[in-house]
């Protein structure tokens, strides 16, 4: 294991410099200072917290690991007085030693209080792991998932036998647009799903025509819907894997990726995540490169979460409640508090994770 650990942030370093992603090493993180917060970023720190916890306490019942909290965990909010000066650090940071995984994980005969306030004991870790939170419900979304794709596929079918069997609609749509019947005949439904579609103009000089158009058009709006991504995600940002690159730099600790939804919880390693994004093939398919409002915008890496490992199969919904934070103006905020933190870890596959 120490070898392969002296080869990893070597490994790191290979994968991220050639990936085709071109992640920039050298990145050096300048912004303004945020002068303003919302109810909703308060209410996105506090379900990230609450996750933190759940991941937390969860591998802290394994006799085996100790768990640390390592990130960053001031309660400031622009606006607040000193958090221009907390900003500036943290930019500070990013740039020099990169960006600290939430919690270190190390094995119970290393650990010793305060380990983590120092370089070499930071070192000892056998894994650090960033924690991200999700509004979803994993089993619902699967369920919804999976009705949306085949309704989509039994409405395409539908549409094309309606098409075939009538001779009519048949003969026009086979003399006016070759290729599209050519498409309609003899693509497998599966293969809608995997990305092929066609090309289409309506048509409307005769009532004929008019039907004809509205069903390809029907047929083209289940495609789009049976294209889209329907998976849960693990979304580092792009910008995020060269801190991370940096922080592996300087402390050679295997870094995992643990995202906590309302009811389960996945993991997947730094490397894994570097690997997956590196094959143009998985594109679509194990992955996808996004760009969103809820990531600022960022070019975004979102892992499907059925290419990572379940590493906590039952989480309990948080007891939520509302609460009021007063800004120092007179502004006043209401965001969602959330208390209650209960998750049942997959000890097999944190051990054959870290090991």
């Amino acid at each position: 294991m120490s070898n392969n650990k002296s080869l990893y942030k070597d490994r790191i370093l290979h994968l991220v410099k050639n990936s085709p992603l071109e992640i920039d090493t050298d990145i050096q993180i300048k912004g303004r200072v945020p002068t303003s917060v919302s109810s909703e970023f308060i209410t996105n720190k506090e379900q990230g917290d609450w996750a933190e916890r759940i991941v937390y306490e969860a591998i802290n019942k394994n006799e085996s690991y100790v768990a640390v909290h390592y990130g960053r965990a001031d309660s400031l909010s622009a606006g607040d007085i000193g958090f221009k000066e907390f900003y500036e650090e943290y930019q500070q940071e990013l740039n020099s030693i990169g960006k600290r995984p939430d919690l270190l994980i190390f094995n119970n005969s290393d650990y010793y209080e305060g380990i983590e306030k120092s370089v070499e004991g930071v070192k000892k870790a056998i894994g650090a792991i960033e924690v991200r939170s999700s509004s979803f419900l994993v089993e619902k979304y699967n369920s919804f998932m999976q009705l949306r794709n085949q309704e989509a596929i039994d409405r395409i079918d539908e549409l094309r036998q309606s098409i075939f069997n009538n001779q009519n609609l048949n003969d026009i749509l086979k003399k006016r647009k070759p290729a599209v019947y050519d498409v309609l005949q003899n693509t497998s439904l599966d293969q809608f799903r995997e990305g092929i579609t066609f090309k289409f103009t309506s048509l409307s000089s005769s009532p004929e025509l008019i039907l004809l158009s509205e069903k390809i058009k029907e047929i083209k709006k289940c495609i789009k819907t049976l294209q889209k991504r329907d998976y849960l995600s693990i979304t580092p940002k792009l910008e995020d894997i060269a801190l991370v690159n940096r922080w592996i730099e300087n402390f050679n600790v295997p870094h995992y990726y643990l995202q906590v939804f309302f009811d389960k919880a996945y993991i997947i390693s730094f490397e894994d995540i570097l690997n997956i994004s590196s094959n143009p093939s998985d594109e679509g398919v194990k992955f996808s490169i996004e760009r969103d409002n809820k990531n600022q915008g960022k070019t975004t890496i979102k892992i499907d979460v059925r290419s990572t490992d379940l590493i906590i199969d039952q989480v309990a919904i948080p007891d939520h409640a509302s609460q009021m934070k007063e800004l120092d103006r007179g502004r006043v905020l209401f965001y969602v508090k959330f208390d209650g933190t209960s998750g049942y870890l997959e000890e097999t596959t944190l051990e054959s994770v870290l090991r």
